[in-house]
């Protein structure tokens, strides 16, 4: 196996205001964009050349990352003008692919973290001789994601995406977002339109008579749509819960970045990370937070499971619960936000104006 495409072109609108001006996969996540963390794992389980499947703010992504060569992988940046959806940027990516009829190619979306050993998906995709293998994980509620029954095989039987009703909920495994291809059922979705893999493409091979295979895995996996998720990814990729090569550091309870200035009294826990020219001053307390380059966390703050966007600043005796602070935003002192608080980005908020509010 040596390629894959990498689907990050969704705009992340449920992750505003940390979005606004960064595509999903670029957000920082235990001190580099997650789609660093992707990549690396790729190139662990052996993949060599990466096709990255681009459409919102695409301009952002080869700055970065390059050839990908500092890496240990090939990247190929494909554009979508208008958005093709998962099976219609599948086809278009794979215009930049080598693999010939028959190869595997791996495929997966840009905002899922998950443990799964890629190297044994692929190696049950070949002993099963699947043209699809769909990675599948057990969730307690699983409305909000779409169905896949297997039999006592493996052998995919349906796909109900994300059901609306109790009779249609018939099992507690949903799609994670990664799958193996064989080329030509790649070759076989329709080109230079929107198509859904989810609603058009797996259905309609499986009422093709097409051998589609799942994979039932117990690993670590999260699906970061939300800010809180993405919050609790980073924490977990700090602290070593979940394991990425890219990761600046040993697992610990915090991360600090070089350039950052944390002061002797302030408190680090849960998988914090600090990004470079951060300052965290005496007396506040930062837990399983991340706090992005040029952010400023004030005397006495307590900041937990949240976000503070680059440059922006956390006043005196401030409390974050849950919280996202926008890029360049100024939260004054005494202020207590809770609970998906959002505060976009370049905002002023006065001293002790906002308590238990979203904003």
């Amino acid at each position: 196996m040596s390629e894959a495409v990498l689907l990050v072109g969704g705009k992340g609108t449920r992750l505003q205001p940390l979005t606004i001006n960064t595509p999903k996969p670029m957000v920082p996540a235990a001190g580099v964009p997650f789609l660093a963390h992707q990549l690396a794992r790729a190139r662990a389980a052996g993949v060599e050349h990466v096709v990255l499947a681009t459409s919102y703010l695409a301009e952002v992504f080869e700055p970065y990352f390059g050839d990908g060569s500092a890496h240990g992988l090939r990247l190929t940046y494909v554009h979508e003008e208008e958005p093709l959806g998962t099976g219609g940027a599948i086809r278009h990516a794979a215009t930049a692919l080598r693999a010939a009829p028959g190869d595997p190619v791996l495929v997966f979306n840009g905002d899922i973290l998950t443990g799964v050993d890629i190297g044994a998906l692929l190696l049950r995709h070949e002993r099963t001789q699947a043209d699809v293998t769909l990675h599948l994980t057990r969730v307690a509620d699983p409305r909000a994601f779409g169905l896949v029954p297997t039999d006592e095989e493996g052998r995919v039987l349906a796909f109900t995406e994300k059901p609306r009703r109790p009779e249609e909920i018939v099992t507690d495994q949903v799609n994670a977002g990664c799958y193996v291809f064989r080329r030509e059922v790649i070759d076989a979705i329709p080109g230079g339109r929107p198509v859904s893999v989810e609603r058009e493409t797996f259905p309609g091979l499986l009422a093709g008579g097409a051998l589609l295979h799942g994979v039932v895995d117990g690993s670590y996996w999260l699906d970061l749509g939300r800010p809180a998720s993405f919050v609790q990814a980073s924490a977990d990729l700090v602290r070593g819960i979940v394991r990425s090569p890219a990761v600046p550091g040993e697992p610990g309870e915090f991360l600090v970045l070089p350039g950052a200035r944390v002061e002797p009294g302030a408190r680090l826990s849960g998988g914090t990370v600090v990004g470079a020219g951060a300052h965290v001053a005496a007396g506040a307390a930062v837990d399983g937070s991340v706090v992005l380059d040029g952010a400023r966390i004030g005397p006495g703050a307590r900041v937990t499971a949240s976000m503070v966007g680059t440059g922006a600043r956390v006043g005196s005796r401030t409390v974050l619960d849950g919280a996202v602070i926008g890029d360049h935003s100024d939260v004054g002192a005494d202020n207590e936000l809770r609970d998906g608080a959002r505060v976009w980005c370049g905002t002023s908020i006065p001293d002790a104006a906002i308590r238990f509010s979203a904003v």
